[in-house]
Parts: C-alpha cells; sequence; structure tokens
C-alpha cells in the first residue's frame, strides 16, 4: 500500500510542477529551449513514475502459516529531511555559488542519505555537476550560472 501512497503524492507533485512551470517564460527568446522545457519534463517523469506505482502489481502473498511482513522496509524520515534541506540550500545558493558548485553540494548529502560514503558521494557530485553544466551550459546553450567559478568555467 505504501508505494500507491507514494504514487498519488507524486502525481499531486508533477501536476504542482506542471501548473508552476505553465506561467515560466523568456523575456528575450534567443534560447533553443524555453524555461519551462526542464521542469515540464521532470513533471512529465515524475507523472510517469507516479502512476506506474499506482497501477503496479502488487507481489503477491506467501502461502504460509507465520504472518507476511511488509515487502517494503519503513521510509527513513531522516534521509528524506536531509535530502529536502538540502534541495532547499541548493536553491537558495544556486546563483550565488553557481550551477556547478551548487550541484556538487546539493548531491553530496543526498548521496549519503541514500547509503553512499563520503568520498563516493563527493565523487559523484563533482562527475554529475561538471557533466550536466557541460551538458546543458556547452552542448544545449542553455545559460546556467558560474557563481563564484566564473574565473574558471568563464561564465556568467
Amino acid at each position: 500500500m505504501g508505494d500507491r501512497i507514494l504514487g498519488a503524492i507524486c502525481l499531486v507533485m508533477a501536476a504542482a510542477m506542471a501548473w508552476a512551470a505553465h506561467g515560466y517564460a523568456a523575456e528575450i527568446s534567443y534560447e533553443p529551449v524555453g524555461p519551462r522545457a526542464f521542469p515540464t519534463l521532470l513533471a512529465a517523469i515524475l507523472g510517469l513514475v507516479g502512476a506506474w506505482l499506482l497501477v503496479k502489481r502488487q507481489a503477491p502473498a506467501v502461502a504460509s502459516n507465520t504472518p507476511v511482513l511488509a515487502a517494503t522496509s519503513p521510509l527513513d524520515w531522516k534521509a528524506v529531511a536531509l535530502c529536502a534541506a538540502a534541495v532547499m540550500v541548493y536553491g537558495a545558493l544556486f546563483r550565488t555559488l553557481g550551477f556547478w558548485l551548487a550541484t556538487t553540494l546539493m548531491a553530496v548529502p543526498v548521496g549519503m542519505a541514500f547509503g553512499g560514503t563520503l568520498k563516493k558521494s563527493l565523487i559523484g557530485g563533482l562527475v554529475m555537476g561538471l557533466g550536466f553544466y557541460v551538458l546543458f551550459d556547452k552542448l544545449l546553450d542553455v545559460i546556467l550560472p558560474t557563481g563564484v567559478m566564473s574565473f574558471l568555467l568563464g561564465g556568467r
């Protein structure tokens, strides 16, 4: 039953994200991808995952004399709170630190919340931050803030 609740929450969040992104518009239309494309894409993916969680088959109960335990473990609220706090700090520091550094710093506590070590989370954050920066800013020509790293990335 927990999967279905999570699926419903994902669908509600996807609808909220899509509604919020609907109003996004560029002041000057010189970019190939407008500001509403990325949040709309994320909302669509979140909606698909939520719908899948709602309709997927549940594991059949095992016939035996012992009670059947829940197939999933209880939600780790500490990890959820850590991820939520990391994303809020990410949003607050995005312009100041720049995309690359803010993404790297956000990925470390999120990676650790999912059981990664400090070293693996830091390496993953560095690869993800720089990789996505190159993908979006250099290849897709989506302007991202470089923040305090502008001297290194030659950005805005």
